[in-house]
């Protein structure tokens, strides 16, 4: 296993929440990759506290699927857990491509207007070769659609279950042309919802959504040790 370099989190009142919050995005982003070893004591020491709550972090996101606690061995970034995936995208995709054709009944000039920033926030993230930042306005602009369609807490409970999905996300996004591919969709959705086309906006989302299968099959095919489950 590969020790973690560097397991610095900002400092600004480290508590549970802030460790947490810090350690899981980490891990989702994949700053922090599948079967790295995390120490208990040297990341106590890194952030200034007792190991009391770190260990109360670690133990939260062992139960959530991010770490996997080894006695008597060490603490390790769990795999991506391909079940969770898959779960998390029937989830998404059921929700997200009902949405998106009642936004299509919403869609107003505004609307249209607040749609293309989105675009151009990703086009020049790409430029930038800023991952982050697509990932950021990639979520901004589902987040509004769902908005859009009237049902904004839907995007909360579709961030309740999609981290593992996440997992691969930010891991596809290494790819240049698939981060090319994937604002193309987002160009098509966009387009279709402005002209008001349900059926055609719900086949292009759908589409879009669906590309993750393929990314998983890549990764796996690629770097099965990031990976776990079928």
């Amino acid at each position: 296993m590969t020790p973690a370099k560097d397991m610095s989190i900002p400092r600004a009142a480290p508590a549970v929440r802030e460790i947490y919050a810090g350690l899981r995005q980490r891990i989702i982003t994949g700053s922090l990759m599948p079967g790295v070893g995390i120490s208990e004591v040297q990341f106590s020491e890194q952030l200034g506290v007792s190991r009391t709550p770190v260990r109360e972090v670690f133990r939260r996101l062992a139960d959530e699927g991010f770490l996997r606690i080894v006695p008597q061995v060490g603490t390790f970034v769990a795999p991506i857990e391909l079940r969770a995936v898959y779960d998390s995208q029937f989830v998404r995709e059921t929700m997200e491509c009902r949405t998106v054709t009642l936004a299509c009944s919403k869609i107003d000039v505004r609307a249209a207007d607040e749609l293309q920033d989105f675009l151009t926030l990703q086009k020049r993230a790409i430029r930038d070769n800023d991952l982050a930042r697509f990932f950021d306005a990639d979520d901004r602009m589902h987040t509004y659609l769902i908005g859009l369609a009237g049902y904004p807490a839907i995007w909360e409970l579709i961030q309740g279950v999609k981290a593992q999905l996440d997992r691969v996300r930010y891991l596809s996004l290494e790819s240049g042309d698939w981060l090319h591919r994937i604002f193309e969709q987002h160009e098509l959705i966009v387009a279709r919802v402005i002209e008001a086309d349900a059926e055609k906006a719900e086949a292009a989302m759908r589409e879009h959504l669906q590309a993750v299968f393929l990314t998983v099959e890549r990764l796996a095919q690629n770097r099965p040790e990031l990976f776990e489950g079928n």
